[in-house]
């Protein structure tokens, strides 16, 4: 696959939510909770999303491109979409941006193109659903239950667009004027988060609580990001050492390595499942909204 350090333990980390949720759905099937098939197809579209933005769908030009901002800078990467080149090239030639700020906005700009790519999939995902259920003749109590499926990925689409919506007004914004220096959350997954529970249908005090789990949980992302650049550093200095011929060097960086390489498999785990849990709780207020 050809993928960097950070791309490989990333990967790492998806496989092992996508294993464990793969297991809970095993459960519950044996025990008939999964009679409409929704669950089993959630992660069929999951582990879609994880092959594709790894490249290992055989497709050649579906994986997102493996640049490590870190190592290779942002100019060897794309975004794939014509207004987000453009509100990037603005923001990079405006001299309103330190390094360290270039470097947190191409974050958000890589995230908000990992929307996009995850909303095409699941738009393809229903289309392909109903056009198999046009084709169905007779009405029946299952076919009641997959109209009831397509409602639900219906909405799961409006609320991914709406996400994208937003996502891509807080990027021209920033784009435009610099970072606010006010702002409270700076992480763009957080900042997605905070917006759509501000619009869910969430107590004051819920709310609050919220809020003080969101600075948590970007503490814990911060943490990651920090791990993820020690990893691809120790990655190119072994690189370096294995030329040399110096076997205690190299025993001591394949150490550090081993043990870098496991703390950022075990840290992009937990923000990942952290922002599962989070998302699903922000989706049930959200769906509140809308009975």
């Amino acid at each position: 696959l050809h993928l960097s350090a950070v791309k490989l333990a990333e990967l790492h980390s998806d496989l092992k939510i996508q294993e464990k949720d793969e297991l809970s759905w095993k459960k519950l099937k044996a025990e008939g909770l999964d009679e409409d098939g929704e669950k089993e197809a959630k992660l069929r579209r999951n582990l879609n999303v994880i092959m594709t933005k790894y490249g290992m769908n055989g497709k050649k030009d579906s994986q997102l491109v493996d640049t490590n901002y870190i190592k290779d800078g942002t100019e060897s990467d794309t975004l794939d979409d014509p207004r987000l080149e453009k509100l990037w090239s603005k923001a990079k030639t405006s001299g309103k941006f330190s390094d360290e700020e270039l470097d947190k906005l191409w974050r958000e700009f890589k995230h908000h193109k990992e929307k996009i790519h995850e909303y095409n999939i699941l738009l393809e995902t229903v289309s392909r659903t109903e056009d198999i259920h046009k084709n169905v003749i007779n009405p029946s109590e299952e076919n009641l239950v997959k109209e009831e499926i397509l409602h639900n990925k219906h909405k799961e689409l409006k609320e991914k667009l709406r996400s994208i919506n937003q996502g891509f007004e807080r990027l021209r914004k920033v784009s435009h004027q610099g970072y606010d220096t006010t702002s409270e959350f700076e992480e763009p997954r957080v900042i997605d988060l905070w917006d759509m529970a501000k619009s869910a249908n969430f107590t004051e005090k819920e709310l609050e609580s919220f809020r003080e789990e969101l600075k948590h949980f970007e503490a814990k992302i911060e943490k990651h990001h920090h791990y993820q650049k020690q990893l691809e550093i120790s990655h190119q200095k072994l690189k370096h050492v294995e030329g040399t011929g110096d076997k205690e060097h190299l025993n001591r960086n394949k150490e550090k390595y081993a043990m870098l390489e496991e703390k950022t498999k075990e840290l992009g785990y937990k923000v990942k499942k952290h922002l599962q849990d989070l998302s699903s709780r922000i989706s049930q207020g959200l769906q509140h909204n809308e009975l």
